[in-house]
């Protein structure tokens, strides 16, 4: 195994936990959006179901995290609709808006986004960090 392989193994796993991450906040924003009454775990936990303003946010929300997914994958060496100078910029602004989100989190008086979305946050932050600092897509030369 080539010593480029066995620095992708790491870049790549997180990049597939990252993107599996951000398919779940996707989904869980679709739910919202929908009207599912998941509400108490979002939005700083003030309705159980959503109003029309939020489940519009919700609704754009999705395609964020689905923009995400096309990063996270594409800074990891994935192929990617997306430009490398696109990814690689989007990758650290992703790292940190995962960092803020998760600060804000801890901060919401939500159960929910306190205890399960601000740790989630930390992961998630932890995992984009691992890829954007990663050479993965571009490699020296």
């Amino acid at each position: 195994m080539s010593s480029q392989a066995t620095t992708l193994i790491p870049t790549r796993t997180a990049a597939i936990a990252a993107a599996a991450g951000f398919l779940v906040i996707a989904a869980f924003q679709l739910a919202l959006a929908l009207g599912a009454p998941l509400g108490r775990a979002a939005w700083g936990g003030g309705h159980e179901r959503l109003p029309i303003g939020l489940r519009i946010a919700s609704a754009v929300a999705v395609a964020i995290w689905i923009l995400a997914v096309m990063i996270v994958l594409g800074r990891a060496g994935f192929a990617s609709p997306l430009s490398p100078g696109f990814v690689r910029w989007g990758m650290w602004i992703l790292v940190g808006v995962l960092a803020i989100g998760a600060l804000m989190n801890f901060a919401s008086p939500s159960n929910w986004e306190r205890f399960i979305w601000g740790p989630f946050g930390v992961v998630m932050t932890a995992l984009s960090l691992v890829v954007a600092r990663s050479d993965a897509a571009f490699p020296r030369g």
